[in-house]
């Protein structure tokens, strides 16, 4: 079975503990996830088979939204609720006025410090293992993009947030950095994600409700199509001897096709035979004015 499942995590089990399941339950070797979510984060899990996995970087690169609840006053080691308090501070003097202020700041293309409790590696380790240790070490800030933030509730200390990042966004780092930026420390109270590239918390199943559609055998009908996550790309459709040519995985020039002009931002396109089957991803070679097959799905 090659596709995408879109799952609803729930609070307490960790990204891999899902795909675990996944792949328990379906007998698919080849299970993966498209973005992990803290054990304390609920929501959109976008969870890949068989070729789905192959699909994986283009979710990972897909923007992404979450509702944030953040407590001010309160700082700790893995800048979430989770952690250990490692400062107090009174926040009654922050104002809703002053606390969208500092939302502004954020908003945009900005610099942003990977927590340490964090899956990034350092010197072939992750961080969380080395902060498990009682090892601190410097991190290298890294762009990050925020394309939307909104207050959505003032409840003083605790306030909620709507956020729309791109790849790589700690919501973690952002609610540490906004308590730095107010003078009083905050912490990530609750976290779900809302949606990731074209899945939708909406449309998300349940473990429960999976479970039961594994367990009644119709699971196959929650599965979308490995195409659905690169609909905002040109589609193409090839000829049979094209096709055989993707296939084998050899440049190609297209058909009715202006060289000057690729049909996708990211040069990239969609490719299908005339049945309607998917066959790849096809990224173009501005100096050889031809098409090289990234992806092919056999």
């Amino acid at each position: 079975m090659d596709g995408i499942l879109n799952i609803n995590k729930p609070w307490g089990k960790t990204s891999f503990s899902i795909v675990a399941m996944v792949k328990r339950l379906s007998g698919e070797r080849r299970v993966g996830h498209a973005g992990t979510l803290d054990p304390t984060a609920t929501g959109v899990l976008p969870v890949c088979l068989g070729q789905g996995t192959r699909i994986i970087e283009f979710l990972v690169d897909a923007t992404k939204a979450y509702q944030a609840q953040i407590e001010l006053g309160v700082t700790t080691d893995t800048y979430d609720a989770s952690g250990k308090i490692t400062q107090k501070q009174d926040p009654s003097r922050i104002s809703q006025g002053q606390l969208e202020s500092a939302l502004t700041s954020f908003c945009g293309l900005t610099q942003q410090t990977p927590p340490m409790y964090s899956a990034v590696k350092y010197q072939g380790k992750r961080l969380y293992q080395l902060a498990r240790a009682g090892i601190k070490v410097e991190r290298e800030s890294r762009p990050t993009k925020i394309y939307h933030l909104e207050l959505i509730d003032w409840q003083p200390p605790i306030f909620t947030i709507e956020v729309v990042c791109g790849k790589g966004t700690y919501i973690r780092s952002l609610a540490h950095d906004l308590g730095q930026t107010l003078g009083c420390g905050a912490n990530l109270k609750n976290l779900i994600r809302l949606r990731c590239g074209v899945f939708n918390i909406r449309d998300a199943v349940s473990v429960p409700q999976l479970e039961d559609a594994f367990r009644y055998g119709y699971w196959q009908h929650l599965i979308y199509p490995i195409d659905i996550v690169l609909l905002h790309w040109t589609a193409i459709v090839v000829s049979d001897d094209t096709e055989r040519v993707i296939r084998n995985g050899s440049p190609l020039t297209l058909e009715n096709y202006d060289s000057s002009a690729p049909p996708s931002s990211e040069n990239q396109c969609r490719a299908y035979n005339p049945d309607g089957r998917f066959l790849g991803v096809l990224r173009f070679n501005p100096e050889r004015g031809q098409w090289q097959p990234k992806k092919v799905f056999l």
